[in-house]
């Protein structure tokens, strides 16, 4: 499968309060789709849960074909949620604040999770089709299409244009940096034994960070289930369950899901009882994490690592969730069961000063 050539946008964070929908750009009767916009696209499948930027006005339409309704036209730099992870006629089902159609690819992009300087020699691996070119640009010839989960070696530290220097197989090229997400980089800490429970696949990273990070990888796609936390191992599938209606009062229909804090939990292996992702498990709330514990520690927001978690709680609400990377003051990439219409979701973010950083102890 071929990968349609467009030029890249620069991505845009994008910030949630507690765990209310994020702020999106207003769609208006207005708008109408672009003709001609540029940008990588997509065409291959992409885990549903992701979270995806238009990189023009774009059509949401009630089935995926040009010729079913429009039932409004998204705006150019929104943000949207995969719902299926294959597409249809090149047609991706995704969710716009709160409302479910079909787009199709050559609008949509990855945000990614990739961003800036990474050691020369770090694995990254595809999250959806991806070019392989023989420049920094768009405007290069294709060398081959890195498919969805094909593992990649960077060969220079510094991105340029949005672009990494990568090998992959025998080939070497530049791909785009918003189509990966970090697998390990050179002189990570030395494993250790991973967690019980699971078997993991023959790949799974068996650093502490590199378990806990596989974890809340595994959560993206599933529900929002108040109260709960249970996950199916290797991913959602067709079992990710759905969340209906305003929480506490919503509704769960499904048997695997969770809440932001019974996500952590399993995150993190909290209590060391809550290592099997599939039972269902909900030790802690907000109002735990927020203060030390023997389990975790509160700690200086500057000095927060991936797997840690950032924490609020005010008024009897609160949310948390796991930091990945990015700046701790201005966008963050996320790992979070985010609400009821969200669900559990990776993705870019910011956080309020009244968010608390905390450690999980060992990490």
């Amino acid at each position: 499968m071929s990968v349609r050539i467009w030029a890249g946008l620069f991505v845009v964070a994008s910030g949630f309060v507690g765990c209310a929908p994020a702020n999106a750009p207003l769609d208006s009767e207005e708008l109408t789709e672009d003709a001609n916009v540029v940008g990588e696209g997509l065409t291959g499948p992409i885990a549903a849960g992701s979270q995806l930027r238009t990189t023009g006005n774009l059509n949401l339409r009630s089935g995926p074909s040009s010729s079913s309704g429009v039932v409004r036209v998204v705006p150019k730099g929104a943000m949207v949620t995969v719902v299926s992870s294959q597409p249809t006629n090149g047609f991706y089902r995704i969710d716009h604040d709160g409302t479910t159609g079909y787009s199709y690819g050559s609008y949509l992009e990855p945000i990614g999770s990739t961003v800036g300087g990474l050691p020369a020699g770090s694995a990254l691996k595809a999250t959806s089709d991806v070019n392989l070119r023989s420049g920094a640009s768009t405007s290069h010839s294709v060398i081959t299409v890195v498919p969805e989960g094909g593992q990649v070696t960077l060969l220079s530290p510094d991105p340029t244009s949005g672009f990494y220097n990568v090998k992959y197989g025998s080939s070497s090229g530049w791909s785009s940096s918003k189509y990966y997400d970090l697998l390990s980089s050179p002189g990570e800490e030395e494993p250790t034994n991973p967690p019980t429970g699971s078997d993991p696949p023959a790949d799974a990273p068996t650093s502490k960070v590199g378990v806990a990070m596989q974890r809340a990888e595994v959560g993206v796609g599933h529900s929002y289930w108040w109260g709960h936390g249970r996950f199916r191992e290797g991913g959602p599938g067709s079992q990710g369950g759905s969340c209906s209606g305003a929480c506490p009062s919503c509704s769960h229909s499904g048997s695997y899901g969770g809440d932001c804090s019974g996500f952590v939990a399993k995150v993190w292996q909290v209590p060391s009882s809550n290592a099997k992702m599939s039972v269902d498990s909900h030790p802690y709330t907000t109002a735990d994490f927020n203060s030390s514990s023997s389990e975790w520690s509160i700690i200086s927001r500057s000095n927060i690592k991936q797997a840690d978690a950032m924490n609020y709680r005010s008024g009897g609400s609160g949310h948390v969730f796991i930091y990945s990377k990015g700046d701790p003051w201005g966008s963050i990439y996320a790992y979070e069961c985010k609400n009821c219409k969200g669900g559990c979701v990776k993705g870019y973010r910011t956080a309020g000063s009244a968010y608390k950083a905390v450690r999980r102890k060992g990490f």
